[in-house]
């Protein structure tokens, strides 16, 4: 099963949920991440974030959502307003949405450590996401159940 997370710059939110996917996924799954209008680059401080908690961060890049029109995801989940209020391409075909709203750390103003806490703060919100999301029952799922859990995890 392959889970697109989505957001206007591909730089920090789905970068991130793109990586936290990755460490706790099965086999079986893949997180990608995508940009509505991406960046072309991945904010530092995600990066730094990611290793500090131990999460690999090798081949994590900004890019456009065309990067998978051959290779479509299954489930695709924006996790910031702007990208929320898109359409998705119409690639995306079938595949199931959802919208996991997430604060960007990467636009907040303050000291440094209030900063690396929103960083923190994001990090463990998605972490407790992707908890609920890998403890779904897949193979029992219909979607429209699917879809009404991921809709449900997106409310934490």
């Amino acid at each position: 099963m392959k889970v697109l997370f989505m957001c206007t710059h591909n730089s920090c939110r789905s970068i991130l949920s793109e990586a936290l996917f990755n460490h706790f996924a099965p086999a079986g799954f893949v997180g990608v991440s995508s940009g509505s209008h991406p960046s072309g680059r991945v904010n530092p401080r995600a990066l730094q974030t990611l290793a500090a908690a131990g999460i690999a961060t090798a081949g994590l890049s900004s890019k456009a959502s065309d990067s998978f029109v051959q290779n479509p995801p299954n489930i695709v989940i924006t996790v910031c307003d702007n990208a929320a209020g898109e359409a998705c391409p119409l690639y995306f075909g079938t595949a199931l949405k959802a919208h996991w709203g997430l604060v960007d750390p990467s636009v907040l103003t303050g000291s440094e450590v209030e900063i690396q806490t929103a960083f923190d703060q994001c990090l463990a919100k998605i972490t407790e996401r992707l908890q609920e999301f890998f403890a779904l029952p897949f193979d029992t799922l219909s979607a429209t159940e699917l879809s009404a859990e991921l809709d449900r995890i997106g409310r934490w």
